[in-house]
């Protein structure tokens, strides 16, 4: 039988992931789309109708608020985080998130795409998976589970700490940003306003992950001038941007360097956007790595390759400017291991044994990290992201729903 807190879980994915909140790196304002705000205005509304204080949606478009302590105890403030926006590598509008409730085991089918199929050979997690109720979208979008799953159990977290006030715990605060897939997620104020001890994320994986190590990342900006002339006229004095450009990422080390080709703790250079033309081309990559010193020896590759091919066409200008992104958290959750420490006994106390796992990514929890609120990562479920396939189950999300709560007693009782 269902539990009430399956059930509030399932409704509040299936009303966020309708809610198209898809994120754009190309506009330069905060958040990067307007639509964002369709659902963060709906959390401010649905955090002041459960009785959250101090609900605030900030100018750097974060909604923030909080769950007043129920002890008297010097007991630790902790805040949880996600976000809202879904990454633009797919598409996001007119999501329409289907439940497979009691999921048999086999193959799930999409009506919106026939050819397309989910099943445990594609996702071996799903093997796992029968009997539980399975939350996908309906073939031709996204789901959005990343990270509206997040949202749904902070929600229903904060709803039932603040329904039942005799459960003990200190401060919390709860903080729901845009922009996270774009690398913007979190502004300097962030850290300030949240006014923590110590954070999490939810915004996870399969159940038990629990991650206290990200990549450290860079963005690179290739830009390339050739010379523009007549196509008529052209021989001898043309300089394509575009093959230039194609130069430099075919003589990258692609067998051996590229998300495609990498796993585990390898880093990667991936080139994910060219735009111009014969005149004027610009190549966006990105740079990852666990340690400094190997995204340091990325960019000076990147940097070496944009000046060989620069060398071989000298009317050309070739420039390459590499900028931070985030960092490491285990830098820093090294030297301050309490909330780490913390989420594994609430882990334990759920019967969950927990998986320490680095993402081959990065969470708004590797900013705040950096900026002194140091914030690991817990599981929600969510599986197959930035795809049509992917797919989350709501007994992932009430387990780490029940994490939380086990969470926030813990550190009280401390």
């Amino acid at each position: 039988m269902r539990s009430d807190l399956e059930a509030e879980l399932e409704a509040r994915l299936l009303r966020y992931a309708a809610i198209d909140t898809q994120s754009d790196e190309t506009t330069g304002v905060t958040p990067s789309t307007a639509i964002q705000f369709d659902l963060l205005n709906l959390l401010v509304e649905e955090l002041r109708e459960i009785g959250a204080e101090d609900v605030e949606l900030t100018p750097y478009a974060a909604v923030v608020a909080t769950i007043p302590a129920t002890v008297t105890s010097d007991a630790p403030a902790i805040g949880f985080c996600a976000h809202v926006d879904t990454a633009p590598a797919f598409h996001a509008t007119g999501v329409k998130p289907r439940v497979h409730h009691g999921y048999n085991g086999g193959e799930i089918h999409y009506p919106d795409n026939p050819d397309l199929v989910l099943s445990p050979e594609i996702s071996p997690y799903l093997g796992t998976k029968a009997g539980d109720d399975i939350i996908t979208a309906s073939g031709t979008t996204l789901l959005g589970a990343d990270d509206k799953s997040g949202v749904a159990v902070i929600m229903a977290m904060a709803r039932h700490l603040l329904a039942n006030p005799e459960i003990p715990h200190g401060k919390i605060r709860v903080a729901f940003t845009p922009d996270e897939e774009i690398g913007l997620g979190v502004d300097p104020q962030l850290a300030r306003d949240f006014g923590v001890d110590f954070a999490y994320t939810l915004d996870g994986g399969a159940r038990g992950r629990l991650n206290a190590e990200t990549f450290s990342a860079d963005g690179a900006v290739v830009k390339i001038s050739g010379v523009s002339i007549h196509t008529g006229t052209a021989k001898g004095m043309l300089v394509n941007a575009l093959h230039l450009a194609a130069k430099i990422i075919d003589t990258l080390p692609q067998a051996t360097l590229t998300p495609e080709t990498t796993e585990g703790r390898e880093g990667f250079i991936h080139a994910y956007g060219c735009t111009g033309g014969a005149a004027e081309a610009e190549v966006k990559f990105i740079l990852r790595d666990y340690e400094l010193q190997g995204l340091e020896a990325k960019g000076a590759l990147l940097r070496q390759v944009c000046e060989t091919v620069a060398a071989t066409e000298p009317r050309a200008t070739i420039t390459c400017e590499i900028a931070p992104q985030y960092r490491n958290m285990r830098y820093w959750l090294d030297k301050d291991p309490r909330p780490l420490e913390l989420a594994m006994a609430a882990y334990r106390a759920n019967g969950i044994e927990p998986e320490l796992e680095p993402i081959r990514g990065g969470t708004d929890g590797s900013l705040l990290t950096e900026l002194g609120v140091p914030c690991p990562n817990i599981f929600t479920g969510q599986q197959e992201l930035h795809g049509p396939l992917e797919w989350i189950s709501v007994q992932d999300m009430a387990a780490s729903t029940q994490v939380c709560l086990s969470l926030v007693t813990l550190a009280a009782a401390e």
